[in-house]
């Protein structure tokens, strides 16, 4: 079944198991032989560009090589969207923009929708189409990122008013 794939920002149960293991536990729920599951874990881990880090655990990787191996259990259930929470917190810039370059490809190559939650707006505007921004449990802002910045609300209630992108 498709729908929403959600890695969550905080450290999981999957942390004492090796990046490999990690993916096969995800896949045991999908309907593969156990020779499928293992094709795809590798799969996924090749186009997250982690697959040197196979045999590796999982809290032993960096803050941009987890949140690779977060998304690859994410995109294992085949989702049409993702949700990202604060997938740029912890990761240093080069990896910043390496995770870019993978939300964008995921939108591009597997036509997967991502839903973004953060506070690196920088980063965050790179990426996206379109800007929400909540404020007091309502809908602040909605837009296409190059008015966002300039939207009063979002500058008095957000951003502040010196801010520059």
């Amino acid at each position: 079944r498709r729908g929403l794939g959600y890695p969550p920002q905080e450290p999981s149960g999957f942390r004492r198991m090796t990046a490999l293991e990690s993916l096969l536990a995800i896949l045991e729920f999908q309907p593969l032989s156990q020779r499928e599951r293992l094709e795809k874990a590798k799969a996924l881990l090749e186009e997250l560009a982690i697959y040197h880090l196979k045999d590796r655990m999982a809290y032993s990787l960096s803050g941009g090589e987890r949140r690779r191996l977060e998304i690859a259990r994410a995109l294992a259930t085949d989702p049409d969207f993702i949700l990202l929470d604060e997938p740029f917190t912890g990761v240093d810039p080069k990896n910043v923009r390496e995770i870019q370059k993978v939300i964008a490809e995921l939108r591009e190559r597997r036509g997967v929708g991502v839903f973004v939650t953060d506070h690196a707006v920088r980063e965050t505007l790179a990426i996206t189409d379109r800007v929400y921004v909540m404020y007091d449990g309502e809908i602040l802002f909605h837009g296409d990122p190059e008015t966002f910045a300039k939207d009063q609300g979002v500058r008095r209630h957000y951003l502040g008013e010196d801010y520059e992108l």
